[in-house]
């Protein structure tokens, strides 16, 4: 597998470009900002973007989003839950009024779809709490979590939309499941571990 993580904006989200090594096809998960510096490394890495997949609508995820969907060509994903958002999403007019207008989804997720790049494949888990579509990317030995979960955090749920209880109960049941050494890439911050976070994320006690 390729992949590279970016860290990008005023709020270090991470942009992750996954790829298939036999195939050369490949995904972008959240770009959430400077389209530019996401395209130089997909040219840079000789990727073909197939897919666009959001884990969520928040600002600091899609931030270039339609400058990245225009370059790529490639379709965008995200969860049925969370579509319409995506055309008004919580913030924008606050945090990026000058953003560019997101695009529509291509394709509405639901948990349990799968996500082939190349010969790759990627589970979607629905992980509500964050936010209601919010959703996490698995396929065995890896998990992008958005900002469900972090290294030893978990994502903010006091925006509109956002349930505390819920987003526990989405890494209780949908993500402490995985194995220990399953690699978790996440929205913001430094990978981490199931098997870390199981045995140390203070939220989880």
């Amino acid at each position: 597998m390729i992949l590279k993580k970016l860290e990008l904006g005023a709020f270090a989200a991470n942009c992750f470009i996954v790829g298939d090594e036999e195939t050369k096809e490949g995904m972008i998960i959240d770009p959430g900002a400077d389209g530019n510096a996401i395209m130089k490394s997909v040219k840079a890495l000789g990727l073909k973007i197939k897919i666009i997949v959001l884990t969520h609508s928040h600002v600091d995820h899609i931030g270039a989003l339609a400058e990245v969907k225009e370059g790529t060509g490639a379709q965008l994903a995200i969860h049925e839950a969370e579509a319409d958002t995506l055309q008004r999403p919580p913030f924008r007019m606050i945090m990026a009024p000058f953003s560019k207008r997101p695009p529509p989804a291509d394709m509405l997720l639901k948990d349990g779809d799968i996500v082939n790049i190349g010969k790759l494949s990627f589970k979607v888990l629905h992980t509500p709490g964050h936010t209601p579509g919010g959703i996490s990317l698995y396929s065995e030995g890896i998990v992008f979590t958005g900002d469900t979960l972090f290294n030893f955090g978990i994502g903010r749920a006091d925006f509109p939309g956002a349930s505390y209880e819920q987003e526990l109960e989405s890494i209780s049941e949908r993500l402490m499941t995985l194995p220990d050494n399953t690699v978790v890439c996440p929205g913001h911050g430094p990978d981490t571990t199931i098997g870390v976070e199981r045995r140390g994320n203070p939220f989880l006690h």
